[in-house]
């Protein structure tokens, strides 16, 4: 999700493309891009608020990567200047030293032209920015960075489903995580109305697959279910009305709204969600579409601790592997961010 750039007034009043990664080297296991896999050198930049990054977010916990990658969260609303440290002591980031993010995108290419978002993994020995590959991190993170894993982590990308996985997601990103964007930001009413359409289209043939099954691909979690919760917590908070993808709500669908409660209350889903960052970002910083900035009460959000009875299908979340321990101290979701 980007910030910065041409300002926050003009979402809404041009037709909306999703930029590609600029910066899209690999840290990896053997370190082929110049950044080899190692504890503590990298430091990964999030905004709650934003789908894309709290994909990352949902990985690291699931992996148990916290001691080795630490931990950078944005104030939600950005200014022109792009995303913040406004919620750490004196404004800056304790670890690079910086007040905006951009200053790691300078470091790395001076006057780069593109917006400034998040994800990002920033190199804390040179402070420079080293990828802001929003599709790429995640997976690195579950098969690159294996050595560094905790005991029981599950494979997210087990390497015999993949051709399955990569197509349900490529599914899922087009009509479902970049559609609600198409839909939300869409100048004309044919263009809106497309978007709009293919979002219930998609969410549809997915309860279809998941009415029998617990998780889109195997009978474990995988790369495929982050990838689509980070929308589905979203959708009734935010898209459903502020970007008028309004054809029901996912309360309304009982085996969405079954499923991504399921994965809501599972370790490691549920407790890196901030839906008040959520409402406040979108609410208060797409002033196009929003001018007057005010954030709705709803909705209510106690239903996403209610029993979902996903269990009866069988399935095991994390395989052959173990739930990850508590969320760590200082990484807690404060409590106006939870149902």
């Amino acid at each position: 999700m980007s910030g910065g750039g041409e300002g926050n007034n003009a979402y809404g009043h041009k037709a909306f493309k999703r930029s590609k990664s600029h910066f899209a080297d690999r840290i990896t296991a053997d370190g082929r891009d110049g950044w080899p896999v190692e504890a503590g050198r990298y430091r990964l930049v999030v905004s709650r608020a934003c789908p894309w990054a709290s994909r990352s977010l949902v990985s690291r916990r699931l992996l148990g990567l916290e001691d080795a990658l630490s931990l950078a969260v944005v104030d939600p609303i950005q200014d022109d200047r792009s995303w913040r440290f406004t919620l750490d002591a004196d404004g800056r980031d304790p670890v690079l030293g910086i007040r905006f993010l951009s200053e790691a995108y300078d470091r790395r290419e001076t006057g780069y032209p593109g917006g400034v978002s998040v994800p990002a993994v920033v190199d804390v020995p040179s402070g420079e920015l080293v990828t802001n590959d929003f599709q790429q991190i995640t997976l690195d993170l579950a098969t690159e960075w294996s050595a560094l894993h905790r005991p029981g982590a599950p494979d997210l990308y087990p390497r015999a489903r993949r051709d399955e996985i990569d197509t349900v997601m490529a599914e899922v990103y087009e009509d479902v995580n970049n559609g609600v964007y198409r839909a939300g930001f869409a100048t004309d009413q044919e263009e809106y109305e497309a978007a709009c359409a293919g979002v219930f289209r998609r969410l549809e043939l997915l309860a279809s697959r998941l009415a029998g099954q617990r998780y889109l691909v195997g009978d474990t979690i995988t790369e495929a279910d982050i990838r689509l919760f980070t929308t589905l917590v979203r959708f009734d908070a935010v898209y459903h009305g502020h970007f008028k993808c309004n054809l029901w709500k996912l309360a309304e669908n009982p085996v969405l709204r079954a499923y991504s409660r399921d994965l809501y209350q599972t370790p490691g889903f549920g407790d890196t969600v901030d839906f008040d960052h959520i409402k406040r970002h979108y609410y208060q910083v797409h002033t196009g579409l929003n001018p007057t900035r005010i954030v709705p009460l709803g909705p209510d959000l106690s239903g996403w601790l209610s029993p979902h009875h996903r269990e009866e299908l069988g399935g095991r979340p994390f395989g052959d592997g173990t739930p990850p321990g508590p969320v760590r101290p200082g990484e807690e979701v404060p409590p106006r961010g939870r149902p």
